[in-house]
């Protein structure tokens, strides 16, 4: 059974080559094998217990304040996303989840849903933590692919990422048939870095279809590739399925938080295999931007 690989990127800090020269190799082995890893060693984990705590109070707001901030259009992606509004599984039934999306717009203070982020320092600190470890991250996935190592920075200067809230509460009822808190799906961009509390429920497909449990571990990130990750790189990284499984022991009763920052492409970044991935693409290539509301529309 395969695992996660736990990575420490603070050797890729390092001012000695061979040892970034080891994690990037680290690195492009999870992404091609399995496309998920844990990155130890991030100075993200220090604000990430205030982050859940301006989660849990909002999601603990009655729902008619929530609706106020009501997720409307894909072109924003932003708001709040109520329970079973959103089907990741566009064949099962709606997840059994509710979300709040941030996106720059909210962070730069342009947006009516920006109430949950105005004068909110631990959001927008959070946000820019999350930007700057995605990039160290694609700078080591431009280096693995021997690209120029800002290839991948330099198309995602516009910060057009995604913060998300998510909650996923007690179940008082019995799911409807094939419901699950998360759908089977993959995510849609670069790649997402994922933050978990102790309550369990995330798993990943494997390439020979077993899905295996990605346990919360205190001091990591969970790092996974997107969609546009898979596509620029002709398969070598795997935009891999995953799923939060409703529990079947005591934690059904409790509720699960995580919080996902999804790192996108500039949407005018045309997304096309890499030479050096590939002679004989197997995607057409794509506007970042188009690929984006294509998937949004497929989910709401």
């Amino acid at each position: 059974m395969m695992s996660i690989p736990l990575i420490d990127l603070s050797k890729f800090k390092l001012s000695n080559q061979d040892s970034q020269k080891t994690i990037v190799k680290q690195i492009y082995q999870a992404c091609h094998e399995i496309g998920f890893m844990y990155i130890q060693s991030s100075p993200i984990s220090i604000e990430l217990e205030q982050v859940f705590n301006v989660s849990k109070s909002f999601f603990s707001s009655p729902l008619a304040v929530k609706q106020q901030l009501a997720w409307n259009d894909h072109f924003s992606n932003t708001g709040y996303v109520g329970w079973e509004r959103e089907r990741l599984n566009p064949h099962q039934p709606g997840d059994l989840k509710e979300a709040f999306n941030i996106g720059n717009q909210e962070i730069s203070n342009t947006s009516l849903s920006s109430v949950l982020v105005a004068n909110n320092p631990v959001i927008v600190n959070f946000y820019h933590a999350c930007t700057e470890l995605a990039n160290t991250i694609l700078q080591t996935f431009a280096l693995a692919l021997e690209m120029p190592e800002d290839f991948f920075i330099s198309r995602h200067n516009q910060q057009n990422h995604t913060l998300r809230l998510l909650h996923y509460p007690p179940l008082q009822t019995s799911p409807k048939p094939g419901q699950m808190r998360a759908g089977e799906h993959s995510d849609y961009g670069s790649l997402t870095l994922l933050f978990q509390d102790g309550v369990g429920g995330l798993e990943v497909q494997t390439a020979d279809k077993d899905w295996i449990a990605v346990p919360s571990i205190p001091g990591t990130v969970v790092v996974n590739i997107g969609d546009l990750m898979q596509r620029w790189t002709n398969l070598m990284f795997c935009s891999t399925k995953h799923r939060v499984v409703i529990p079947n022991d005591d934690s059904i009763n409790q509720s699960r938080y995580s919080i996902a920052f999804f790192c996108h492409p500039n949407n005018d970044t045309e997304v096309a295999c890499l030479e050096s991935c590939s002679q004989h693409p197997i995607y057409a290539p794509i506007l970042a931007g188009e690929y984006l509301m294509n998937r949004l529309k497929a989910t709401h």
